[in-house]
């Protein structure tokens, strides 16, 4: 799951990668996202048991379904992505921009989660590593070769929430 949710980071990454980054600001985006990808699920995590402590079962449906659409929606916006819109520089406000936008899925999963009692530091550990790492490779893969992977990584992030909600689903 936490490959899954770095997905983003890294088709985001790989586009801004194209901006000609130096390794030092390279560096500083993966940690800054990684950073984004523990505050956020775990914000999520806290709101998630405690809704999983007063509404149960109901809380538990809600988390596999909420699972279900955000991979849906991974995936719609993965096959209807545009190319015109505008770069954002990863830098300043934009790079809170960039790890904001890249992280909220995070918080949702993290609702999700922390519904169904998932062990806090664990998750929240490799959340953040896979995004940070998968940032970097976004970056560095973007600094080298032509966008042509990050729709498609888009897509198998998507896939994978879907089907991780699918299958909270199902075992109930």
């Amino acid at each position: 799951m936490a490959i899954a949710l770095g997905m983003d980071a890294f088709s985001v990454g790989m586009g801004m990668g194209l901006l000609q980054l130096r390794l030092k600001q390279i560096a500083k985006i993966g940690v800054v996202i990684g950073l984004f990808h523990v505050i956020m699920p775990l914000l999520g995590m806290i709101i998630g048991m405690f809704l999983s402590h007063h509404f149960g079962r109901i809380a538990a449906m809600a988390g596999g379904v909420l699972l279900l659409l955000l991979g849906a929606q991974m995936i719609f916006s993965s096959i209807h992505q545009s190319d015109d819109h505008p770069m954002v520089r990863p830098v300043g406000v934009g790079l809170l921009i960039f790890a904001i936008s890249v992280s909220l899925d995070s918080f949702s999963v993290g609702l999700s989660l922390g519904i169904y009692g998932a062990k806090v530091l664990l998750t929240i550990l490799l959340f953040g590593f896979a995004s940070m790492f998968l940032t970097w490779l976004g970056l560095l893969i973007g600094r080298k070769a032509q966008q042509f992977l990050g729709r498609y990584s888009g897509l198998l992030g998507g896939l994978i929430l879907f089907t991780f909600g699918l299958k909270l689903l199902l075992h109930m």
